[in-house]
């Protein structure tokens, strides 16, 4: 383990789960990594892996959704976490709509807000989705889903 390795392993960040669609062809995938990023405009950054399929179909969509959860919501976050779908439908699993820009909203999800992308950024093994919110609704209220929350979830995609 290195320095920083010590210094990432105490950060527990909120999940999230993260819809992408093109026409017919939707996905979406659990994510740790995101966070606002600038206050005035709002934007908020979603990473998602190259290796999996949402990004596959977000590369090429104008609009995503970001959908937090509480922690009673495991099994929503094992669903978009522990399967691919490049061999599972999750949406046939699910309650969901389509959103602003024909976006992919979960009905169930305790918040969400669906965002134009106003930038992608490479970042390594993930590229960045910068949004500007552009529709919104919450749901429930509790402690949201944390990173510890979901370490049982193993991803549903090739972490390599």
């Amino acid at each position: 383990m290195t320095d920083v390795d010590v210094f990432m392993n105490r950060l527990d960040p909120d999940m999230c789960v993260v819809t992408a669609a093109v026409g017919e062809d939707r996905s979406g995938c659990l994510v740790g990594f995101s966070s606002q990023c600038s206050m005035r405009p709002v934007r908020f950054v979603v990473w998602l892996s190259k290796v999996n399929h949402t990004y596959r179909v977000a590369r090429d969509a104008d609009c995503l959704a970001v959908h937090l959860l509480t922690r009673d919501q495991h099994e929503l976050a094992a669903l978009f976490g522990g399967r691919t779908g490049d061999r599972v439908d999750k949406f046939t699993r699910v309650r969901w709509r389509r959103g602003h820009g024909g976006a992919v909203v979960l009905e169930d999800a305790a918040a969400w807000f669906v965002g134009t992308v106003e930038r992608r950024v490479d970042g390594g093994d993930h590229v960045g989705f910068v949004l500007e919110p552009v529709q919104w609704d919450e749901r429930a209220d509790g402690p949201l889903l944390r990173l510890g929350d979901a370490l049982d979830i193993s991803p549903g995609h090739p972490v390599d």
